[in-house]
């Protein structure tokens, strides 16, 4: 199978990254006003994709078991690290939390990578880049990988979409679940 074959017949729906994202935001969060939560969440959902930006990569001719290719140096640990230190120092010079948006984007970056190392095909991720170029795969693997395009029109995609929901529903309810509103005007002792 060529890395060609293999990109365009499998690759991680992403209702679980998003998932992962907005709970993320959801718990650092706490105290945020409900109206600043979805904007929070969107952030969160948009950092947990970001790894899947190397599928630019198909378009450039970079192959998909090249360093810069699908799943490899974008999907590490180490490059989630450089995004949230990038992340904190802007969010310092603006006067921002540094620390905690900091320590949020590593989370939310840095679980690409281990989701998709729990899928059941295509190319593993390269976790560990820049020390190894290996690709990794755990050794529990239940995220079906999708089809991508019309594919996830197919029953198989409606099969990944049902399996990635109910893996993922945990999350889904955490970061949706209402929040209960104080009363206005309460004091806390």
């Amino acid at each position: 199978m060529t890395a060609t074959r293999v990109h365009r017949g499998v690759l991680m729906a992403s209702f679980g990254h998003v998932a992962v994202g907005m709970a993320l935001a959801r718990v650092s969060a706490r105290d945020t006003p409900t109206r600043s939560l979805a904007p929070r969440m969107l952030a969160c959902a948009a950092l947990a994709l970001l790894p899947d930006a190397d599928v630019v990569a198909f378009a450039l001719g970079i192959p998909y078991a090249a360093t810069w290719g699908h799943r490899g140096a974008s999907h590490s640990l180490v490059l989630a690290a450089a995004v949230a230190l990038g992340v904190a120092l802007l969010t310092r010079a603006v006067g921002g939390p540094a620390r905690s948006a900091g320590l949020l984007t590593l989370l939310a970056v840095g679980s690409h990578g281990p989701l998709d190392a729990m899928t059941t095909g295509g190319l593993g991720p390269a976790l560990l880049w820049p020390f190894e170029q290996a690709r990794h795969f755990f050794p529990w693997r239940p995220i079906p990988v999708a089809p991508i395009g019309g594919g996830m029109l197919s029953a198989r995609g409606v099969y990944v979409v049902a399996v990635e929901a109910l893996l993922f529903l945990p999350f889904w309810a955490y970061a949706l679940w209402p929040r209960r509103r104080r009363p206005t005007g309460a004091q806390e002792s």
